[in-house]
């Protein structure tokens, strides 16, 4: 079936969960990079675990995961946006052996970083170590001590896909409100094996995981890999370096500056002509008095 985000509630209970399976967007972000097995996986998880937070998000805009060591893997990050639009890279050290996947080797000593880009407001980011044994337990370590809301992880990737499953305690609320609630779905959840994740119908899977409680779904939303990249959004970037940096640039690589997204390898090119253009708005502007 098509990449989604299955959204359910626990009727009457402070507990909401989301179920993420990503096929297509995954192995596209695959296809534009030659990753170790390894990374690729982790690159999944966070697709995956991006995808599922941003669902949590009343906003219009963009949540992007960032995981930042001294590992072999010194970054990943993913980025989704509430019209289901997943991007996301690594960078890695091509050298390095990758027979050890435990996280902690992976990523070494670093941080998480989860960022809001709003369409309309000010961006929010908050930061903490990376800690656990896994990207699940450093997600779940984040929200704990930055939002201070009990939630859960789950994830499984493998060559074909990658998915995940979120359960967490609305805000407001306290989860010992009914005081066996959330460790009895958080053990529920913890059942579940990877091929479950990654091949079960959402609607047979949680009646699997959670036959005995009652389950709310809501419609699934389509999930799908598109770079936010633009021509417009690049030249944005070069007139932050200035007008005489692009001039320079533009002479040493041939009259051409050269743009190309990290993500899928669009290539946005720009000329001399190009470049003074960039600034001609600015320098025909009227002078203004605030």
């Amino acid at each position: 079936m098509p990449d989604f985000l299955q959204r359910f509630h626990f009727q009457n209970t402070p507990v909401r969960g989301e179920l993420c399976r990503l096929n297509e967007a995954y192995r596209a972000a695959l296809a534009k990079h030659h990753y170790p097995e390894p990374v690729a996986a982790l690159l999944g998880q966070a697709m995956v675990a991006v995808a599922l937070m941003t669902a949590t998000l009343k906003l219009k805009g963009s949540l992007i995961l960032q995981i930042q060591g001294d590992g072999p893997v010194g970054l990943i990050m993913a980025e989704c946006n509430q019209a289901g639009d997943v991007r996301a890279i690594a960078r890695f050290d091509a050298d390095a052996s990758y027979a050890d996947t435990q996280w902690t080797t992976l990523t070494g000593v670093g941080r998480l970083l989860l960022t809001i880009e709003p369409d309309d407001g000010e961006r929010y980011q908050g930061i903490v170590p990376l800690e656990g044994a896994s990207l699940a337990d450093a997600l779940g370590h984040y929200f704990r001590q930055s939002e201070q809301l009990p939630t859960k992880f789950i994830f499984a990737a493998d060559n074909e896909g990658a998915a995940g499953l979120m359960l967490q305690v609305l805000p407001g609320h306290n989860s010992g409100e009914d005081d066996d609630l959330w460790p009895r779905v958080t053990q529920l959840a913890a059942t579940v094996k990877n091929e479950e994740l990654l091949g079960v119908a959402p609607e047979q899977l949680l009646y699997r995981l959670f036959h005995e409680e009652s389950v709310e779904l809501f419609p699934t939303t389509a999930l799908r890999f598109k770079c936010t990249c633009s021509r417009e959004r690049s030249a944005n970037a070069l007139v932050s370096l200035g007008v005489e940096d692009l001039r320079e640039v533009a002479a040493e690589q041939g009259g051409t500056i050269s743009v190309d997204c990290q993500f899928c390898h669009q290539v946005y090119g720009f000329d001399a002509v190009d470049i003074e253009q960039l600034f001609q708005p600015a320098a025909d502007a009227p002078d203004s008095v605030q």
